[in-house]
């Protein structure tokens, strides 16, 4: 009797299957794993298209001119790299520590670029928010229009194509003494993008709870008060993203920067449609002021991503 528990101990436990898929079930996970892969294929594919001409630019301002016309793209193999483009602009190794009359003048249509998107940018947000406010706790009414048709007409001014507003301000700047100012362009992108910050706060705002500043005010706090405390903590990611877009697009704006500056205020989009000669586009140098240009969006991306975050968990308690 020992001697036989002793066989059934030794012997492995077989082990069965009690529930098994059934053909739904197989099929429901082929269906899944098939719609996960086009999915994935798809974002990989748009991530690819939005990504190649950055790649583009990089490598176009490392070529010669024979590989710009023979449509070159690997680097190290099709071609080898060159500092042609970035020697046009005084940034190669061997020209930056020289004096360079082209690299002073794309610094100061850097800065000038710098000044306008960030202050423009800076004071839409900080306006926009206020009246993105206001819309979205208060009841307005200006004659015939409620809150609703006010945030319309605030988003309703970007119909208007640039060209139709190019004669207007250039009368007025002329009148004002603004051309080629940094004040002008930072007036007129401050008003070119505050639409845009209007209508991304409004709605912001519009997602928090009220009972948040009922409570504040209970507790002793002014509106003003609540709103700097409790409502601009919640609403930072919003004011991030809000900034982030009005930065991109007054950073990038072409059309009345060439309008209304001349000299003194010229940004870098001026500069970058500049660089054309009598022989044509020197595509070296333009990919290389290009990417020298699109450079600090992309820092200043990365830089506040993590703010975001921290926007989000600095509203998440009361």
């Amino acid at each position: 009797m020992a001697q036989g528990t002793e066989t059934l101990a030794a012997a492995p436990a077989e082990k069965v299957q009690i529930f098994h898929d059934s053909e739904a079930d197989r099929a429901y996970r082929a269906k899944w794993w098939l719609g996960r892969f086009a999915v994935y294929g798809a974002l990989s594919l748009w991530a690819l298209v939005c990504l190649f001409p950055i790649y583009w630019t990089i490598t176009t301002s490392f070529k010669m001119a024979p590989n710009v016309m023979q449509g070159h793209l690997v680097p190290f193999l099709d071609y080898e790299p060159a500092w042609l483009g970035w020697r046009s602009l005084g940034l190669s190794p061997e020209t930056i520590g020289a004096e360079s009359t082209v690299r002073a003048e794309f610094l100061k249509r850097f800065v000038n670029s710098a000044i306008a998107a960030l202050a423009s940018s800076t004071l839409a947000v900080a306006l926009g928010s206020l009246a993105a406010y206001g819309l979205s706790r208060f009841t307005f009414r200006f004659g015939p229009m409620r809150n609703d048709d006010i945030s319309f007409f605030f988003l309703s001014q970007l119909i208007l194509p640039p060209v139709v507003l190019a004669l207007p301000f250039l009368v007025l700047y002329k009148e004002l003494a603004l051309l080629d100012t940094r004040l002008g362009l930072i007036l007129l992108y401050t008003l070119t993008v505050l639409p845009i910050v209007v209508w991304i706060m409004r709605d912001q705002f519009a997602s928090i709870p009220t009972e948040l500043e009922e409570a504040a005010l209970v507790d002793g706090l002014s509106i003003w008060g609540a709103f700097a405390t409790i409502i601009l903590p919640i609403a930072l990611p919003g004011m991030v993203a809000a900034f982030i877009l009005s930065l991109v697009l007054t950073w990038n704006e072409y059309f009345f920067a060439a309008l209304l500056t001349s000299t003194n205020a010229v940004t870098l989009p001026v500069m970058v449609a500049s660089q054309t000669g009598s022989q044509g586009i020197n595509w070296w140098s333009m990919a290389a002021l290009s990417f020298a240009a699109i450079l600090p969006l992309i820092v200043v991306g990365i830089l506040l991503e993590r703010f975001i975050i921290k926007g989000m968990a600095a509203g998440a308690v009361k």
